[in-house]
């Protein structure tokens, strides 16, 4: 199942579409607005898309993850609109006989929803300010995708690819760091 909706998604029921008994395991996957993004606080997230575009795209990676995985189903709803902080705007459910096959498909679908589907995601911040994100996007020449910094940004901000890369390169000292005082298992 593919949709785009308008109003809250049911996320029990994303995870009910996939379940089957030939299924040891089904895995749902939920993406919420977060109250902080960055230091700043988020009043909502507003999804746009090109809907007859997403729709398609979302159903060849559907049909991509039947290719690499032993699905059973896979189940992909996005909300667009406005998501109030604490909402889901987007749920992917898939089963399949073993774990690791759901784990890997589910991560695969949400990362590659993110780069490749004409959805895009505009900030809304508590100051009022806001700004559209597309992360990580593997297509250049994609058609149409609003790229602004901010909407009241000043002329000395810096281009919103270079805080992007800032951002992500902070996120990974953070991650690296965090890694290196974590106690280490062995076997």
């Amino acid at each position: 199942m593919i949709e785009i909706v308008n109003q809250p998604i049911d996320t029990n029921q994303v995870l009910q579409s996939v379940q089957s008994d030939r299924a040891g395991a089904a895995i749902l996957f939920v993406g919420t607005t977060r109250q902080f993004t960055d230091g700043r606080e988020t009043s909502s997230l507003d999804y746009e898309c090109y809907h007859e575009m997403a729709i398609k795209k979302l159903s060849q990676l559907r049909y991509r993850a039947y290719e690499k995985w032993p699905l059973e189903h896979c189940t992909i709803v996005h909300r667009i609109g406005a998501v109030p902080v604490g909402q889901t705007s987007v749920a992917i459910a898939v089963s399949t006989a073993h774990r690791v096959d759901s784990f890997e498909a589910g991560q695969w679908l949400i990362d590659t929803l993110k780069k490749e589907v004409p959805i895009w995601k505009r900030e809304c911040y508590i100051d009022g300010q806001q700004e559209w994100v597309h992360p990580e996007s593997t297509n250049e020449d994609s058609n149409a995708v609003p790229m602004q910094a901010t909407e009241n940004q000043d002329s000395t901000s810096k281009p919103v690819a270079e805080v992007k890369t800032e951002l992500r390169a902070k996120e990974l000292q953070t991650r690296d760091t965090n890694f290196e005082k974590a106690p280490q298992i062995r076997p």
